[in-house]
Parts: C-alpha cells; structure tokens; sequence
C-alpha cells in the first residue's frame, strides 16, 4: 500500500476538499490491482465500523458482498 500522507481537510468540507481526498486515493491506488484495492476498502471499512460501535456482521458481510461484485466487474472489464 501506499505512504502518501492523507490530506488536511477544512472544518467547512468543501468541494477543494473533496477534490483533495479523489486525488490523493488517486495516488495511492493507481498502482495497485482491483483485488488491492478491495482490501483496502475492506480494512477501511472494518476500522469504521469498529470506531462507530461493535461491528455489526450483518454490515461487515454486506461490505464484503459489495466488494465482491466489484472484483466480479473488474475481473470481466480487466
């Protein structure tokens, strides 16, 4: 994975921030395969779920049936 430092974002959250965020997981993620990219997504998901309340499986396995799907279209466009 990627060590691009994560952008500061504007207590206001505006539409530069927005722009800041697309472009720095544009860095991070340009060199990584579908598959990388999903577990990113996944452990991400995971720590925000884990910050907001126990994890709720029912969540969890929703997550990773999205991603599923998502490594299914790539696997067909890839």
């Amino acid at each position: 994975m990627s060590d691009i430092p994560k952008p500061e974002i504007s207590p206001a959250f505006t539409l530069e921030d927005i722009r800041k965020i697309r472009d720095w997981k544009y860095e991070r993620y340009k060199g990584m395969t579908p598959q990388e990219i999903c577990e990113d997504t996944r452990k991400g998901a995971e720590r925000f779920f884990a910050r907001r309340k126990p994890a709720d499986p029912a969540m969890l396995a929703e997550v990773d049936r999205r991603l599923e799907a998502i490594r299914k279209k790539y696997k067909k466009t890839g």
